[in-house]
């Protein structure tokens, strides 16, 4: 478990599709005075709130979480792509190719194009373009099927948290 003593955190029973953990009221007043869409808002604040209960230890907040989604994906809306009201992005944020071309790093195919439809080098995935390599190490399973899905902001926004906690 590289960088990682105990092991990534795994999502509370009861932690899926359309379980709120957190107080709706809350989101959407949190959404109206921050412009953070509050689907998004929900998201972040459920995995804080996942996180504290199963790593009490790590202290990150829904803001921090936040951040990273403004940042790497402008919450799941980065060049048209839209966030829906199960947490999907649509069409999928891919980055591009990890090629090593001027200024990339060179990292070769993880996933056999799973992820990022590219089977022969990685690209970041999902509104907080995780790397694939760190994705299929900390990836959060939250649905019914036991799938970590790297498009689906409940599951990236806990996975985020569970990477920082760990590193």
């Amino acid at each position: 478990q590289v960088g990682c003593a105990r092991g990534p955190p795994q999502a509370l029973p009861g932690s899926g599709d359309s379980d709120v953990v957190g107080d709706p009221a809350w989101s959407a007043d949190t959404a109206d005075r921050t412009g953070i869409p509050a689907r998004a808002v929900e998201a972040y604040a459920n995995a804080a709130l996942v996180l504290a209960q199963s790593d009490p230890e790590c202290g990150i907040g829904w803001n921090t979480l936040a951040g990273i989604g403004a940042t790497e994906s402008k919450h799941g809306s980065h060049d048209g792509a839209q966030l829906g009201d199960d947490g999907v992005v649509s069409p999928p944020i891919i980055g591009i190719a990890l090629d090593g071309s001027a200024g990339v790093a060179a990292v070769p195919d993880t996933d056999y194009g799973e992820y990022d439809g590219d089977a022969v080098w990685d690209r970041a995935v999902g509104p907080m373009q995780f790397i694939l390599e760190s994705w299929l190490y900390y990836g959060q399973v939250g649905n019914s099927v036991g799938v970590a899905v790297p498009h689906q902001l409940d599951y990236v926004a806990l996975t985020a948290g569970a990477f920082f906690c760990h590193r």
